[in-house]
């Protein structure tokens, strides 16, 4: 109970009598808050390079990185072009959504110099999309040990990082595990179905607090994922990056079912919106969506903390991308705020579409309840302790993992 009762049962009489409430018995707060701004690590997202990122009303900013730009010598790693990115992102009050790559359409792969300099090292270059693109040799060894000690390294330096939300990683074009225009070998262009597997359980044991993503176009043939039900274990988040085009439901949500539809509730959800057609773009906020579909109902559907929307200050005002952003990730309410002269308790329930997959703690006066709102699950609720009351309690959220300037907001009434 949280009024701290003290119970006197009479046995064989008739009555239960209550004695006196502790003098420190928890007394209800007034409590009136609403959620106004995207909160963090959710929305629509723009790319670090857009003009718009600095006013936007957004959290997240995403950014593409190489392999070669961090690594030139064997062993050497410079992580001031991620450190800059990083704080760039930060100094705008957001965080960043990395994917790592080694394959982009029309340019050399991300292969580092001293691993492409190798007599036996031999890579592919061919036309995709009618541009020539660099494919690297996933025949070496070599360039196979360097992937997994990269993220070895990266997670050692980045994986606690608050300047970084999410990661994505894949094979492929873009990483988005498929070469469709262009050689497609594997064990050549493209990395054995072994090497795929041992990739994955790498990952997992490598990132603890960081979510990381692959794209639900590795639930194909050409990856073990779908046949594998220990990977599919695995926690990882997934990306679609064509999220609303014309042929979604027939293409693309077979491949979000193979990953499970339940994935949502321990990992993350997000993606890009499709550049299939230009109505993709230019209506992809629309009342109707480009396809008669909203995208507050895409979004729930398919539990979306965020939409890669690069395109949309173009097509949007700030207030529809901001709505839009609001129907992303997670959403608190306060149901209940007690306080005594030394304890608080706070119920808080998540009316969002997502749960959030970062620890966040429900904090009284700066003191903070020792139980996390991460993995609060949408139309869950949850009593939080904390050890701090008082006359006029204030009530706020408080992570780590937020920039300067970031505050997860929740509303009450």
């Amino acid at each position: 109970m949280s009024s701290r009762w003290t119970l006197l049962i009479l046995i064989g009489g008739l009555s239960t009598v209550a004695a006196t409430a502790t003098a420190d018995d928890l007394r209800p707060v007034p409590l009136k808050s609403a959620i106004t701004n995207v909160q963090p690590m959710t929305g629509i997202v723009l790319w670090n390079t857009n003009a718009e990122a600095a006013t936007a009303p957004i959290q997240l900013e995403y950014s593409y990185l190489t392999y070669g730009k961090i690594v030139r010598e064997k062993g050497q790693y410079d992580w001031e072009p991620v450190e800059t990115l990083l704080d760039e992102i930060a100094g705008r009050k957001h965080q960043a959504i990395l994917r790592w790559h080694d394959t982009y359409v029309g340019q050399p792969t991300g292969v580092p110099a001293y691993i492409k300099a190798l007599p036996d090292y031999r890579e592919t270059t061919a036309n995709s999309e009618n541009q020539p693109t660099g494919f690297p040799d996933w025949s070496h060894a070599e360039w196979q040990a360097f992937v997994l000690d990269f993220f070895t390294e990266f997670t050692k330096k980045y994986d606690r990082d608050p300047r970084l939300a999410f990661v994505q990683v894949g094979f492929g074009l873009w990483s988005e595990y498929h070469i469709y225009d262009g050689p497609m070998t594997l064990g050549g262009t493209f990395p054995s179905l072994d090497y795929q597997a041992k990739f994955a359980r790498h990952l997992a044991t490598q990132f603890r607090e960081t979510p990381w993503m692959i794209s639900v176009d590795a639930a194909g043939e050409h990856t073990p994922f779908a046949a594998n039900a220990e990977l599919l274990g695995l926690t990882f988040g997934v990306f679609d990056d064509s999220f609303n085009h014309q042929r979604h439901r027939q293409e693309n949500e077979p491949n979000w079912n193979t990953f499970g539809r339940d994935r949502w509730k321990t990992s993350p959800a997000g993606g890009e919106f499709s550049f299939f057609k230009p109505r993709d773009q230019k209506e992809a906020l629309s009342p109707r969506g480009p396809y008669g579909i909203p995208f507050a109902e895409q979004a729930a559907r398919f539990h979306v903390s965020f939409l890669i929307g690069d395109d949309q200050p173009r097509f949007q005002k700030p207030d529809v991308i901001r709505k839009a952003g609001l129907a992303c990730g997670y959403r608190f309410r306060v149901q209940r705020f007690a306080a005594s002269s030394s304890a608080s308790e706070v119920v808080i329930e998540n009316v969002g579409i997502a749960p959030l997959y970062h620890d966040a703690f429900p904090a009284v006066n700066g003191v903070r309840s020792t139980e996390s709102l991460k993995g609060l699950l949408p139309g869950e609720s949850k009593q939080f302790p904390v050890s701090s009351g008082g006359e006029k309690p204030t009530l706020t959220i408080e992570s780590d993992r937020l920039v300067p300037g970031q505050r997860i907001e929740y509303e009450a009434e």
